[in-house]
């Protein structure tokens, strides 16, 4: 949860003792009352008769200093735990004597802590909270974890076994942890019972962490401590053998070192094999696991092959199926917050140094911010794959988050998302850390008192709790004030449950020095959406039937859930499941999935009941899913082509750089260079590597031809490359634009574009006479006859100049005099295209029907730019043809009849809307770029909308770096935190200063009229996950329509903002009518990893070049 200077300097302090009870509170807006009335109502203490408070007091040896977990606060569990049918509930107090309380009815509770004696160990420092029946004597049993810096005796977990009602009617416990082998003295935050082995009994998850912070580590160290077991501060799974539970983790697989930082764990069968699987959200820099169960005992993390990246401070997690399509998906917390104020005060500039150090200590990509890993199903090895789409589902900026909680609040059919949020004592502050720092400088030897003085400044956060509706599978909205949940605290632990069994699920929270929240659904008040509730009847003794998995069918429409109650955080739910019916007043289908294999089916369920099913009831064997065949199936690439690694960071070079710009290889381009009537490939070469000719011969074989021109020019990186014939001699020519920025100028050699000349027989020489200098960092190359000469010429587009990000570079417009060579004619023929800005790819079409090639240009913060060919030369012409400005980040551009009217139709692709940034034609992004301290450099200042506002996305740090003028001006982050950029510059500046804007990012097709307008159409949500770089158009079931394959990602992003590489390769299906469905990632069989920046279709081959990577290949699986 600490960035680096936190952590340093709290370790300062660690062995210094301190107390205060002063606290410095930002202000924070008073709760608005919604005009309906709310879903939800908080129940006050009087008419409940919950009156817990998990109370924290800071004293000598109980602070944040002593003890970093000090504020990430207690649990709550409920369950029946008398047999009345009413959910109880269950609180751990961190300091103080945690509480039972005994469902009355009614929503009234009563205090048996006592009278249960279940009040736990006197004094620190217990944690989680998990009820289950353990003994599987069919009642609840409740297991408390403890952790903190003290003795181990004080840390012994207790396991209270319910010994049944007394003669008053009163459920009874004793601790038998130690006898049943569950008495560990780790730093636990949490355990978890489930029957990973399928034998019939529970066995433990018991999720521990280490108390102190994580070191600062080099891959030697890391990789030393990652191979031993810590036993107390490292996971632990246990195995129950006949009522005991024994040890198994080393022999399971599970990693159990000092380097672990667990605060969630997901349990769920999330490959959908049957059999229970483990995520574990981490904190710091170690990476989260996913472990796969293989059935025999054994786990093992799969992780990297399933997950591109995960939250970097992992706080809670859970896992359900929010798109209802049969596979689980995983939430997990992290601390990014919604407002761009507490950004602001919070992150951290980039560090890559330490990011690079992370990964090659083994560690996984990590940024900081909620995730939703949604699931695509297993590829065909049978690993899952996920892709995270958590801010294109408007869920990713919480704030401190703890606990995770899917569940369908409001009945609709849909999970929805409750976060609990907030810490006491916020030492992420950057302000507090500066102050912290100066402190520590300025008085050299500490004293208590003065560690009593740095507490007294650290803020508390004292932010909202978040409620998201799920309105369709994918799309979240923010219900916090609307539901009735915006009342500001610091909470941690929280569980659902029908408290009053009324067909909805209540939320209870525990929070920190405050009442714990009961809040009332009022959804039983909205007739219109119905519910049906579950109550499993497992066999002794796993009498829940933890593991189960309960289906539904309404008209063809299906909901899953699986009976796992320890969830979110440090909490168990009720185990009775719920759905959701919306408006349906009966279910079609009800398949349970019991969790040794047995399955039974019941038909025609009325909603709005609590039905019971019993695992005795269920005849049928396990049922056996019928794999799907995939369209498209891996094989051994033909071309053996590896993209050569390039060692650059460009942000070294411009700070204030939202992308790198000299990761973009490989080119790819076909053509028969031999006559012999197959099509061969070039593939272009990245810096210090040649490109590559690679001949086809019969029988769909490849082999590398040697070139000696080519090698000449390895130094230059090949951006993109056009096969055509040049000189009209018959022989197919290669032109090649350079292209790259790391350390490149404008003026370098190597950035000069090359044609090379063809023998006929597929050699190449180089020409240097017939082209002109074609020079700076380009992208795309676009041929065509654009004079009715019977030769091709070409456009080169412009990407950018180097180490000047982002002033416009040259385009050239070159026109061929007929017998191959070429002279630059932009200025005279096309000067609105010299300085259009920073192009990536172009395409020449006959838009107006005249008979000329009109040339589109698209790029980036450019809209997609028209030229109509006229006989006055080149003339822009976008607003005949668009009705918007659509200003993107564009990528690349296809042109492509898909709907059959034989009017040419584009498909261009874009950033996606997988971002922070929210852009829109009211939000738009915008850059504005001076050299705004007149020393040579230039400056662009990215801005875009939060909360309705446009702020700079720079942090304060990284302004002050680019801009050291300011640092007086902005001689703190609260300064600098609701600064604007009118704030920083001068009307006079900004007017002075270049300004681009984008206003448009999603990936889309415009249908082509016969009147030459181009009308939008949009694509199935799925395509814009991602950047795209390749669209392939092409008919792979041959029934006459065009299907388009969308390929992309980008790994080369801020830090801030993360790797982009949600798409595997996105199949759409055409409907013939300019509309795609999307294929499955099993249907389609598609598993590209890495950012795809080029596909050629030769053959029986679909080639994808991959950056930085190795050539893959896929074929028609027929």
């Amino acid at each position: 949860m600490l960035n680096n200077p936190a952590r340093f300097l709290l370790a300062i302090f660690i062995v210094i003792f301190c107390g205060c009870k002063n606290e410095t509170k930002e202000e924070r807006t008073e709760p608005v009352v919604p005009d309906t009335p709310p879903l939800f109502r908080l129940l006050p203490q009087q008419e409940t008769g919950v009156d817990f408070i998990n109370q924290l007091e800071e004293g000598l040896n109980t602070n944040i200093l002593m003890y970093e977990y000090f504020y990430n606060g207690g649990g709550v569990a409920a369950g029946d735990i008398n047999g009345d049918d009413l959910i109880d509930l269950y609180f751990t107090s961190n300091m103080g004597e945690s509480k039972l309380y005994l469902n009355e009815g009614g929503l009234r509770f009563k205090d048996i802590t006592a009278v249960a004696g279940v009040g736990g160990r006197p004094g620190p420092w217990k944690t989680g909270v998990a009820m289950a029946d353990v003994n599987g004597d069919g009642k609840l049993d409740i297991h408390v974890s403890y952790s903190g810096q003290m003795k181990e005796e004080s840390r012994q977990n207790q396991l209270f076994i319910n010994m049944g009602n007394d003669a008053n009617g009163m459920p009874t416990f004793e601790d038998q942890a130690k006898e049943l082998g569950l008495a560990s003295a780790g730093y636990s935050n949490q355990i978890y019972f489930f029957d990973y082995d399928r034998d019939g009994d529970l066995d433990a998850l018991l999720l521990n962490h280490n108390p102190s912070s994580m070191p600062v580590l080099n891959e030697v160290k890391t990789a030393e401590i990652l191979k031993v077991d810590d036993e107390l501060r490292g996971v632990r799974l246990f195995r129950q053998t006949n009522g005991h539970f024994d040890d198994v983790t080393a022999t399971a697989g599970i990693s159990s070192s000092a380097l672990t930082y667990g605060l969630g764990v997901g349990i769920s069968d999330i490959n959908n094999d049957g059999w229970p699987d483990i995520y574990i959200s981490n904190d710091y820099a170690v990476p989260d696991f996913l472990y796969i169960n293989n059935g025999n005992g054994t786990f093992t993390d799969k992780l990297k092959q399933s997950v591109g990246h995960n939250s970097q401070f992992s706080m809670g997690n859970d896992v359900a199926d929010i798109n209802n399509d049969g596979w689980n998906d995983i939430v997990t917390l992290d601390m990014l917050p919604e407002d761009n104020f507490r950004q602001k005060l919070l992150l951290a500039p980039d560090n890559y140094s330490k990011f690079e150090l992370n990964i090659r200590s083994g560690f996984h990509y990590q940024y900081m911010r909620n995730m939703l890993q949604l699931s695509n199903g297993n590829d065909l090895t049978g690993n899952p794959t996920f892709s995270e789409v958590g801010q294109i589902a408007g869920i990713s900026n919480t704030d401190w988050s703890w606990a995770a909680l899917l569940a369908d609040f409001d009945n609709n059919g849909w999970k929805d998302l409750h976060v609990t949020n907030g810490y006491f004592r916020d030492y992420t502050n950057l302000d507090f850390i500066k102050y912290m720092d100066d402190f520590v400088k300025s008085k050299g030897r500490l004293q208590r008192e003065d560690v009593l003085e740095i507490i007294s400044h650290m803020p508390a956060s004292n932010v909202v709790n978040y409620i998201f509706s799920n309105v369709d599978g994918l799309n979240f909205t923010n219900q916090t004030q609307a539901w009735g949940l915006n009342r500001p605290s610091n909470s941690n632990g929280a569980a659902y449950a029908d408290l009053d069994n009324d067909g909805d699920l209540d939320i209870i929270v525990n929070n920190i020095n405050q009442p714990a929240f009961i809040y009332r659904n009022e959804a039983d008040k909205e007739p219109d959406n119905r519910y049906l509730d579950i109550k499993l009847l497992g066999e002794t003794p796993n009498t829940q039937g933890l593991g189960a998995k309960v289906t539904i069918s309404i008209k063809g429409k299906k909901q899953s859930v699986e009976q796992i109650t320890a969830r979110g955080y440090l909490s168990s739910v009720s185990p009775v499941l719920h759905f959701g019916l919306g408006e349906a007043a009966n279910v079609d289908t009800l398949i349970v999935r019991w969790p040794e294999g047995k399955t039974q089916v019941l038909t025609n369920i009325a909603g709005n009941q609590v039905l019971t099913l019993s695992e005795s009831d269920a005849t049928d064997s396990e049922a056996t899913t019928k794999a799907i065949k995939p369209l498209f199936v891996e094989t051994a690439s033909p071309i053996n082509h590896q993209d050569k690694p390039l060692n650059a960071n460009d942000f070294k070079r411009q700070t204030l750089l939202i992308n790198q710009l000299s990761f973009g290889g490989p080119a790819m381009a076909k053509g028969d260079v031999n006559g012999d009537g197959l099509e061969d490939v070039f593939v272009g070469g990245g810096v210090g590597q040649p490109g590559e000719l690679w001949l086809q011969s019969a029988g769909g074989n490849f082999r590398k031809k040697s070139q000696a021109a080519f090698d000449l020019d390895s130094a230059s990186m090949d951006a993109d490359a056009a096969m055509f014939d040049v000189n009209n001699d018959g022989h197919i020519d290669i032109y090649v634009a350079s292209g790259g920025y790391h350390t490149f100028t404008s003026n370098n050699v190597e950035l000069l574009d090359r044609l090379y000349i063809n023998d006929g027989k597929g050699n190449f020489r180089k020409d240097k006479d017939i082209l002109p200098e074609v020079g700076g960092s380009n992208a795309t190359v676009a041929v065509a006859d654009v004079n009715g000469d019977g030769s091709n010429d070409i456009f080169v587009g412009g990407r950018v100049v180097p180490g000047r990000y982002p002033e416009a570079p040259q385009s050239y417009l070159l026109i061929n005099n007929g017998s191959g060579k070429f002279s630059d004619q932009t200025a005279s023929l096309a000067p609105g295209v010299e300085r259009l800005g920073m192009v990536t790819d172009a395409a020449w079409l006959d838009v107006n029907k005249d008979g000329r090639q009109d040339l589109i240009i698209v790029g980036e913060w450019m809209p997609i730019t028209v030229f109509e060919n006229t006989a006055n030369g080149f003339l822009l012409a976008t607003e005949k043809y668009f009705d918007k400005s659509y200003e993107g980040w564009w990528n690349t551009l296809t042109v492509a009849d898909i709907n059959g009217d034989e009017v040419a139709d584009l498909l261009v692709g874009n950033l996606g809307i997988n971002t922070q940034f929210g852009i829109s034609e009211t939000t738009p992004a915008e850059i504005y770029f001076d050299d705004f301290d007149n020393n040579g450099s230039v400056d662009p200042i990215f801005c875009y909308f939060v909360q309705g506002k446009s702020y700079p996305s720079a942090t304060r740090d990284e302004l002050l770096d680019q801009l050291s003028s300011f640092r007086r001006k902005f001689n703190s982050y609260k300064s600098y935190a609701e600064v604007t950029l009118a704030d920083i510059f001068s009307p006079e500046e900004l007017e002075n200063a270049g300004h681009m804007q984008a206003d448009f990012m999603k990936t889309s097709v415009f249908l082509g009229q016969v009147g030459g307008k181009f009308i939008e159409k949009a694509l199935p949500i799925e395509a814009q996950y991602s950047p795209v770089h390749t669209i392939t158009v092409f008919d792979y079931d041959a029934d006459g329509k065009k299907d388009i394959l969308l390929c992309g990602n980008n790994s080369y992003s801020k830090l801030r903002v993360g790797k982009f590489d949600a798409n595997y390769g996105a199949l759409f299906k055409g409907k013939g009518n300019g509309e795609f469905a999307y294929v499955s990632q099993p249907g389609s069989g598609f598993n590209l990893k890495g950012d795809v920046r080029s596909v050629v279709q030769v053959d029986k081959f679909l080639l994808f070049g991959v950056c930085q990577g190795k050539m893959k290949a896929y074929t028609f699986n027929d």
